[in-house]
């Protein structure tokens, strides 16, 4: 078994103590967690008692440490309007995030964060907003989502487009039904493989893009997905007219530490964690081509 903190209030460090700083982890428990599908799996998170949980804007993370395993990077997914506990929705890929995977409801995990950009909610407001998601890009827009929706009346048309490999890989399927349904949100779902009883898209993203509802003069873009996806859904967002400096990608790629010391997640002259993971597609498209950079 894990070894496991012993359960206590938070307590601030005493006056004249040095500041922890942000490379040290708060203890929070599992109070929740639930598989989305066979491979990927959501965590609900609640900080100790006495503890104010900081406030994180759409589109940042938190560095998660599994005591005794490791720590990794993980987009927050939940509703940025409610902090007080924290939701993030990851795949299962390594040894710490199978070790999040057997946590069970009041295990303990270190949370550092939140760190890192975030997704122009404020900037869009008056505009067309259209999210693109692709697998497991959907969790890291969902906050943007919750957002927006929540703030409606200061947006024009809203549209999420959501491409997945199967059916049966598709996250957020209740919320996806109650989305599209709707009257002030349009949600389009695509799958590469159609298996069961589907009858819905079949294929990449790139033709729903083509089709979007959207004015591409007034029009804010925010994508994440993998990084072929984004590219092709930003050629066709720019063929349409959507601007660079308007279209905004998340690049999670190999982040380590989150405070930009280590240097893993070097993309040309950005630290992803410190300048990121957040940016205008102008920024990083002529990166973007070197998969090596």
């Amino acid at each position: 078994m894990l070894p496991q903190p012993a359960e206590r209030p938070w307590a601030p460090p005493p006056v004249g103590a040095p500041d922890p700083g942000p490379m040290h982890p708060v203890v929070y428990r599992v109070a929740e967690q639930h598989a989305d599908n066979d491979d990927t799996f959501t965590l609900t998170l609640r900080p100790p008692a006495g503890y104010a949980a900081e406030s994180f804007r759409p589109g940042q993370f938190n560095m998660l440490y599994v005591f005794g395993v490791g720590e990794v990077p993980i987009s927050i997914s939940g509703d940025p309007d409610r902090p007080e506990t924290l939701v993030h929705t990851t795949r299962e890929v390594g040894a710490v995030t199978r070790a999040m995977r057997g946590l069970g409801v009041g295990a303990a995990i270190g949370v550092r964060g939140p760190f890192g950009s975030s997704w122009p909610v404020d900037a869009a407001e008056g505009r067309d907003v259209v999210l693109i998601a692709g697998g497991i890009g959907l969790p890291p827009l969902r906050p943007a989502l919750y957002h927006v929706l929540a703030r409606r009346e200061r947006y024009g048309r809203v549209v999420l487009l959501y491409g997945a490999r199967t059916p049966e890989d598709l996250l957020f399927r209740d919320e996806l039904a109650a989305w599209r349904a709707q009257l002030d949100l349009e949600v389009h779902v695509t799958v590469d493989r159609a298996t069961g009883g589907w009858r819905g898209n079949v294929g990449v993203c790139t033709p729903l893009v083509k089709r979007a509802p959207i004015d591409p003069r007034r029009t804010v873009a925010m994508i994440c997905g993998p990084e072929v996806m984004i590219r092709a859904a930003c050629t066709e967002l720019a063929r349409r007219g959507v601007s660079p400096q308007d279209t905004y990608v998340s690049l999670e790629r190999n982040m380590k530490c989150a405070v930009g010391l280590c240097g893993h997640c070097q993309l040309g002259p950005h630290l992803v964690c410190r300048d990121g993971p957040v940016f205008a597609y102008d920024e990083v498209e002529r990166l973007l081509d070197h998969g090596e950079v």
